[in-house]
């Protein structure tokens, strides 16, 4: 029986980053609620204790797994104060706007690593689930609300693709009002219309 390190590993200068590579495997294989933080520890090989001494809690752990370029509760603030009738435009202007600011390159970095990557994918899947889809939705009563993100989300995701990967013209150039006027109808269907 191993029996877990204090203080830094033996024969590693970089205990946090060893934590960091852990854990994200473990939340790619088990999901958010899957993995514990003692499970963690187990696997990298060090005490609990030391896991708190780097990060204050789990879901901090969890951010510094896909090293998210803005905090999803401070982008979509505005998005979920809206009315829910109105949220498919605001939605599509917020995250318009994120991805024409300097946060635009580690976007584009963490969408590609998720498209090549399982587990890059399965953090992503979390991530919408846990924090974005959750933020989405406030104030939904449906009970497929869950699935009413995932379809708004979908055509945003499309449109990042288009937009932003593959620079798809005449998409890629478009004015973003004209962006917003064009696909908010479509997510704002997706968010509170019909099936």
């Amino acid at each position: 029986m191993s029996r877990a390190l204090r203080g830094r590993r033996a024969g590693s200068g970089d205990t946090r980053a060893h934590i960091i590579a852990t854990a994200r495997g473990m939340f790619a294989e088990h999901g958010f609620d899957g993995a514990s933080l003692r499970g963690i520890a187990r696997a990298a090989g060090v005490d609990p204790a030391l896991i708190h001494h780097y990060f204050d809690s789990k879901d901090e752990l969890f951010a510094a797994c896909i090293e998210l370029p803005a905090d999803p509760a401070q982008v979509l603030a505005g998005v979920v104060r809206c009315p829910v009738p109105e949220r498919g435009e605001e939605l599509v202007r917020t995250l318009l706007a994120l991805w024409e600011s300097p946060a635009q390159p580690a976007l584009l970095a963490l969408l590609r690593g998720a498209v090549g990557s399982r587990t890059q994918a399965a953090l992503m899947r979390e991530v919408l689930g846990r924090r974005i889809f959750a933020l989405i939705t406030t104030g939904m009563t449906e009970e497929d609300a869950r699935l009413r993100a995932s379809l708004a989300a979908s055509q945003v995701m499309g449109m990042v693709m288009a937009r932003y990967v593959l620079r798809l013209e005449p998409l890629a150039s478009a004015n973003r009002e004209e962006v917003v006027r064009l696909l908010a109808p479509t997510v704002q269907r997706y968010l509170d219309g019909p099936l």
